[in-house]
């Protein structure tokens, strides 16, 4: 009885497009938007520790704290963008 009800459930998941060069793209592409966007929306930067790298004077507020919160939002972004763009068929 089970075994059927788990066998209807994976019948309805969504089968989305394999890993390739174009969804890196757009991965990449929604990374660096929400890393754009999260430099000028974060309101209390450089507060944490700062990246062992130099950066522009654009950048200087820009730490550890900021990097990751941009790229987790860029990653939600990017499954949103690859899910959609998958299911209309245009990835």
């Amino acid at each position: 009885m089970d075994f059927l009800v788990l066998s209807s459930l994976f019948g309805i998941i969504p089968q989305t497009v394999t890993w390739n060069f174009n969804v890196a793209l757009v991965m990449i592409s929604a990374n660096l938007l929400a890393i754009f966007i999260g430099r000028f929306a974060i309101q209390k930067a450089g507060i944490g520790p700062d990246l062992p790298v130099e950066k522009p004077a654009l950048w200087k507020k820009f730490g550890l704290p900021e990097l990751l919160a941009t790229l987790s939002f860029g990653h939600i972004l990017g499954a949103g963008f690859v899910l959609g763009l998958s299911n209309a068929g245009l990835l």
